[in-house]
């Protein structure tokens, strides 16, 4: 049974990974010499774009979904980035990045960038409005390479200025207490109870009390309702309070304003407006 004033999980679309294909467009800008732009679009349809624990030795990263919420996972590190948000991967750097639902992402290539970029290893960075709208006028047609090399410029400058929340890379994610967790990070609405997924992985459910207790410091419920809370705190940038709490697994609107108010000391449409006015 479902805890108090905690939906069932949301019906969740097969991944790009599991399904075997996913849709991809490219907007290349002078490319050849290191100082060109691949800027590849994965559009909204009928899977979640995944992109699993990886690296890329040869090129730097930005990942961005500019209408959907972003999870990114380092090791045992983990956090949900708003469509105000991007996610900078140096090249060389292990990361899973994967979007929450059905959305756009654009995940930009680039051989050089400047200094202020390539001294993080994986960063969150919040540039503003018109360095999220360059960025998404190179994945439309039309643009010519001499345009698209000014905005790479532009757009690569604004990144390296704005603020950066650095996402470190902590132990490793082998056992069921991660299993849970990783699941939880995909599918914060997931329903499944303590002694269902002690069955799922085969181990006791006082095993995995004990696992989950010693990992992360917290009982299963107090784990699920963090991940639930920070899922909820991105996804507040694009919808309302009410969608917001079904997304992330509340029936009931009040048992999720009362839980988000107890974590982060002010209510789900308070923090918002701040949201708004930053």
């Amino acid at each position: 049974m479902s805890p108090r004033g905690q939906a069932r999980s949301l019906s969740v679309p097969r991944t790009a990974t599991s399904s075997g294909e996913i849709a991809i467009e490219e907007f290349g800008y002078g490319l050849g010499p290191p100082t060109g732009i691949l800027v590849l679009r994965y559009p909204a349809s009928s899977t979640v774009p995944d992109f699993p624990e990886d690296r890329d030795d040869f090129l730097h990263q930005v990942f961005w979904s500019p209408d959907g919420v972003l999870m990114v996972r380092r090791g045992t590190t983990s956090r949900f980035l708003a469509p105000t948000e991007m996610l900078w991967l140096r090249r060389g750097v292990v990361a899973e990045v994967r979007g929450l639902g059905v959305q756009t992402i654009l995940r930009t290539c680039v051989r050089q960038a400047p200094s202020g970029l390539t001294d993080l290893n994986a960063a969150v960075l919040a540039p503003g409005e018109e360095a999220r709208a360059t960025l998404l006028s190179l994945a439309r047609p039309g643009i010519s390479e001499a345009e698209g090399l000014r905005a790479r410029v532009a757009i690569l400058d604004a990144l390296a200025a704005c603020p950066a929340g650095e996402i470190e890379h902590a132990g490793s994610w082998q056992s069921p207490a991660h299993s849970v967790a990783r699941s939880l990070l995909a599918d914060p609405a997931d329903c499944t109870g303590l002694a269902d997924w002690a069955a799922r992985l085969h181990v006791s459910t006082k095993t995995l009390q004990r696992d989950i207790e010693r990992e992360f410091d917290a009982s299963f419920t107090a784990l699920r309702t963090r991940i639930r809370l920070k899922a909820a705190a991105a996804l507040l940038h694009g919808h309302s309070v009410t969608e917001t709490a079904h997304l992330v697994g509340y029936s009931s609107a009040s048992s999720f304003v009362a839980a988000f108010t107890r974590e982060f000391g002010e209510t789900p449409g308070r923090f918002a407006q701040h949201l708004a006015a930053s």
